[in-house]
């Protein structure tokens, strides 16, 4: 996308964007490395966000900052996402466990919905589960 592209999307919305891909680079190297193929997956998560490859490497030179995600929806999206990040490379980290259950509890999801999650993605030949299921558990805790 070009700087004219660019334009066309509000700078709080951009924003929003570079912050959510802040907070997985964070992830992604929560176990002390980034594996090629967690680099592979959150330069494609930032192509599906519209952020240019170079404002994409230049979050892996920045400080963090706060980041909160205002919608449940969009909570337990970034939640899914970063749960793929962690299982990516094959490997699960304590560090990355302990992470993502805090990351969790502090987006305010449900730490039975996300145990759950995690479990089912566990046991998944590819790691990959149906959107609509991850959402109905969230659903389900919610009643």
């Amino acid at each position: 996308m070009g700087i004219l592209a660019q334009s066309t999307i509000s700078m709080d919305k951009y924003e929003e964007k570079l912050g959510l891909l802040m907070d997985m680079i964070q992830f992604s190297v929560v176990d002390g490395k980034l594996d090629a193929r967690e680099y592979q997956l959150l330069s494609l998560i930032a192509q599906e966000l519209r952020i240019e490859k170079q404002a994409f490497d230049d979050l892996f030179h920045q400080e963090p900052r706060p980041h909160v995600i205002k919608s449940e929806a969009q909570r337990i999206h970034q939640f899914y996402r970063l749960a793929l990040l962690m299982h990516i490379d094959g490997e699960i980290h304590e560090r990355e466990q302990a992470a993502i259950n805090q990351i969790a509890i502090d987006m305010g999801l449900s730490p039975n919905a996300t145990k759950r999650i995690l479990g089912l993605m566990k046991e998944s030949e590819f790691k990959i589960l149906d959107p609509n299921l991850v959402f109905e558990i969230f659903r389900e805790q919610h009643n």
